[in-house]
Order: C-alpha cells, then structure tokens, then sequence
C-alpha cells in the first residue's frame, strides 16, 4: 500500500505496509479504487448538468462515499465493495439518461471486474497512478492536495445537505475538482489555482453547515458543561454529526438514558434548542479521538460513532459499539438510515439499559463551549475597546487536529506560555490539549474561548473577518496569529479556504504534509509566509515582536 493522506504517516513519508489509522493494505486499495471510479463518474455527471438531468442522487453519493475514504472513517471492505456497485450503477443510469437526449459515446469508462479480488484492482490502479507521478511530482503533489481538500469540503457538505442546506455550484465544483484529476494539461499555477478553488468551495460548504446548524439549533452560546457522570444508564456520543446527536436525544427522550458527548461533539452544548429540548443531554466524556480506546473501554452504556474519527475497536468494547453513516468497521454494529434518510437507534438504546451505567459521581469538574461567532462579535465592543486600552495585545487561534504523535505537546506549552494580556482562540479536537486550562479573564472576556469543533471552522473565519471590519484594518494586520495543527483531510480543506482569503503567517505542525514536495510548499511559503511550528518559545516571541 501507499497513502499520505494524513499526517501519521509512517515516518512522516507514507505508510507502506500497514496504515498508522489502522487501515489494513486491502482496505486502502478498495478505497483507491472507489475514487478512481468516482473519478470516472465525474465526467457523467458534468455531462449530465449540462443538459439539465437530475444529478442529485449521484451528488450526494458522491459526498458520502468520499468522506467514507477519509482517515479513520470506515475500515469495512464490504461496505465499500457496495459504493463501488453503486457508483458503477449511478454512472451507468446517468448515460443511459444522457443518451435519451444526445448520442455520447465520447467517453471510456472503467469497469471494476466483480468477480475478481477488488483490493488487487486497486493495487493496480493505484500503481498506475503513482507511476504518473514521475513526470512531474510538484503536479503530482498538487493534484493530491486537490484531492485531500475535495474530501474534506465534501465531508462538510455531507452535513450541511443533511440538514437541507445544498448549493448546486458546491456540488458542480466537486465533480469538476474530480474530472481534473485526470487532466495531463495543466500547468504548476494551474493546479495552485484549482487548490484555491478547493478552499473557496469549501468556505461555502462550511458557510452551508454554519446556516445549517444555527437554523435548527440556535446559535452557540456560552455554556459550561459537566466533565463528571452522573449515576444513571448512559449513552456515549462520537464524532461531529449534530443532526444525528439530535435524532439519538429524540429517541432516548423520557427514558432513564443520560447522553454524553465525546470528542468533538462537546461543542454541541452550547446550541439553545439542544440544551432546551432535551435535559438528558448532561455533559462530556473523554477527550480527543485517539483516546477512544481508553475511554471506550470504561464507559459504562453503549457507543454510538457518527464520524470521524474512529479507531480500530478492541475486544474490550465492540459489543456496545455502534455505528452510523459513512463510518464503518467489520464486525462491528452499524445502524442503517432509511429512504427518508432516519436512523432507528432502538438497538443502541436496548443495550445502554442493559448495561449497568454510573453507579457513582465523581467530583465537578466543568469547562466552557460556545464561544462561536454570534457569540464573540456581539461583544465586539468591548474587544474592540479592550485592544486599544491595551488589555488585550494579541489573539492566538490555536487549534485543529490532535492526533498521538509526541509533538503536539507543543500546542499545550504553546497556550501555556501565551502572556496574560493574550486571549486564545481554539477549536476541533486540538483543544483537548489544553481545553481544561484556567487562563482566567480580561475583564469580562475569558481568555479561553472554544469556537466550536472543526466543522465549525467557519466561525473562526468570520471571527477574524468580523474584527477586521471592525477595526476597519485588513485581516493580516489584525493582533492575530494562527497556529494550527492538522491530522486528517478536513484541516486540507480548511488551509485552503484560509490561503484562498489570503491569509497570511500561518504557522503549521506538527509535521508538514507528506504529499507536499518542497517545491510546492516553498511556493506557498513565498506567496503566503506558511511555516512550520519551531518552539513554542520561538514562535510566541516571533508573533508577539
């Protein structure tokens, strides 16, 4: 196998033998060959947009199926066996409805033999591909952050249209995106340009998701949440789908059933409606994703993983876990949707009162969420007028992806040495590096505040796009420094809307990409000033002088 798609990579170069996620050779093979046949989907369904035929079903496929390929979102060969069925159907429907209007035989498309190992097929495709690359591995390089970003801006997109928020120009570009992948044509800027046209596609699809969640829930707003149990049958909450949270609170409504969240659900907490509607939504459990196994192993009711990012289950917990979606493992309980899209979680629910939940309480332990754009910019005022008192002299975003690799130790020391008169910023699962630290406050501001979770990454942005207008300065010269850490194919995306808004001085770790080749990050270097994390001594001194 081969594949650099998140920042584990073995050694930091690529994982050859065995993935880092967990991700078996066979399973990443049947995963290049579903976006290979994607690839060649693409092409059908632009056809199909140009002469007017319904392309929705084979949209909406496509998000779900390349989010299925994202790091530690499904392990289950089977599972995607069937995508692979249903993206050759879709493709085929799709030309037999072309061809109804036009006569198209321009085009070769790939069909998978059945029949026949499909990891195999894969390993050859992929092989096939990867001998491309020798012509021109900065191209290559790109085309693969063009890749990265798609199924990031598509995993936002899946929950965006979930929740009935759909733009057709967000959909169109992912299939462009895809049919570009295979262009010999292209030039260095070109593929720079299609990257940025990755990030501004993506800053809508999160815009999408933002309108999503806020006209359903309400907008976020600051609200403290319990870190300890209560005693009482429970059910854990995994991953980042707020819509799905909202279906297991509806169907757990006025039972014993107590809902915690885990990971980057936590944020959750602070929309309105949620903590409203449903009381047995108590507090959080756990902390970032590659702690799972751990904190899975003691929770004391069933599991339910909505998203990203799974872990490989062990023996200790499998039973009770469950799950939804694009997320998958063999083995494991998966929990279907129907045609209108619902999921019945009775099975899930029946185990959590089967098992003997919290018997005890622990001591309180709390820690604030909802600190999203509503909530920030409407006191703009008193940053606005605490900056020129010279209370606050500067903002750390200090956020993104955790993940096991020692480095990261860097982000807690990082926030642990800001200055007091700093606020920080933070969201995604990065702030469970130091999401529990008692920076105190600046005046009424806390000097912590959690925007949200990574798909609430557009909050961050309008943030920081809010206090430029503001101080009616452009956002580079704003009293801000990003400090990012990335993981998987969501915080591509987010780079790239960043670059394409023209942001500059962004500091990156805890690695860089490895499919980014020097000459491709020297070029965003010279035009953005993104850099790589040094020393948290370094990098403060450096943003503060």
């Amino acid at each position: 196998m081969f594949c650099e798609q998140c920042e584990q990579t073995a050694s930091g170069n690529g994982c050859h033998q065995w993935g880092a996620c967990g991700k078996s050779p066979e399973v990443n093979a049947v995963q290049d060959l579903l976006v290979y046949c994607l690839r060649g989907l693409a092409p059908v369904v632009l056809k199909a947009k140009e002469l007017g035929i319904s392309t929705e079903q084979a949209d909406i496929f496509t998000g779900e199926a390349l989010f299925a390929t994202m790091t530690n979102v499904n392990f289950d060969r089977k599972r995607f066996t069937k995508y692979i069925r249903d993206c050759i159907n879709i493709r085929e429907q799709l030309k037999v409805d072309i061809n109804q209007i036009i006569t198209w035989s321009d085009i070769a498309c790939y069909y998978p033999d059945f029949t026949e190992s499909l990891a195999e097929q894969g390993q050859n495709v992929a092989l096939t591909l990867m001998s491309q690359a020798t012509n021109n591995l900065d191209i290559f390089s790109l085309k693969l952050t063009v890749l990265y970003g798609i199924k990031g801006a598509a995993s936002y997109n899946f929950h965006a249209q979930e929740l009935g928020q759909k733009d057709e120009k967000v959909y169109t570009f992912i299939q462009e995106a895809l049919a570009a992948l295979d262009r010999n044509d292209l030039s260095i800027n070109d593929w720079v340009n299609l990257a940025l046209k990755v990030g501004e596609t993506n800053l809508r699809a999160m815009e999408l998701l933002d309108a999503g969640h806020t006209n359903t829930y309400g907008h976020p707003t600051p609200t403290s949440v319990p870190l300890n149990p209560r005693q009482g049958k429970a059910i854990l909450v995994s991953g980042h789908d707020i819509k799905q949270l909202a279906a297991i609170l509806e169907q757990t409504a006025n039972t014993e059933i107590t809902i915690y969240t885990h990971g980057e659900l936590l944020p959750a907490h602070g929309y309105p409606i949620l903590k409203q509607k449903y009381p047995h939504l108590y507090g959080h459990y756990g902390t970032a994703w590659q702690n799972q196994t751990k904190d899975f192993a003691k929770f004391p009711g069933a599991i339910i993983v909505t998203t990203n990012c799974l872990m490989p289950p062990h023996e200790t917990y499998d039973e009770k876990l469950f799950t939804i979606g694009p997320v998958g493992y063999q083995g494991i309980n998966y929990l279907p949707s129907d045609k209108t899209g619902k999921i019945d979680f009775t099975p899930a629910r029946e185990k959590a009162l089967k098992m003997p939940g919290f018997t005890t309480e622990e001591a309180s332990r709390q820690v604030m969420v909802g600190f999203a754009h509503n909530a920030v910019l409407n006191v703009a005022d008193q940053v606005i007028e605490a900056v020129k008192e010279g209370k606050i002299r500067h903002f750390f975003l200090v956020g993104g992806c955790d993940g096991a690799k020692p480095g990261r130790t860097y982000y807690t020391e990082f926030v642990e040495k800001v200055p007091e008169d700093c606020i920080v910023l933070t969201l995604a699962c990065g702030k469970f590096r130091f999401f529990e630290q008692q920076l105190g406050e600046i005046g009424n501001l806390p000097r912590l505040m959690d925007v949200g979770q990574c798909n609430d990454a557009y909050s961050a942005i309008k943030i920081a796009l809010g206090l430029a207008k503001a101080f009616d300065v452009e956002v580079n010269e704003l009293p801000l420094s990003m400090i990012l850490s990335w993981y998987e194919q969501k915080a591509v995306a987010v780079l790239l809307t960043l670059l394409h808004l023209g942001i500059k001085d962004i500091r990156l770790g805890p690695t860089l990409p490895a499919f980014i080749t020097p000459n491709v990050f020297e070029l965003l270097s010279q035009t953005y000033n993104l850099q790589s994390i040094t020393t948290p001594e370094q990098d403060l001194a450096a943003c503060l002088a």
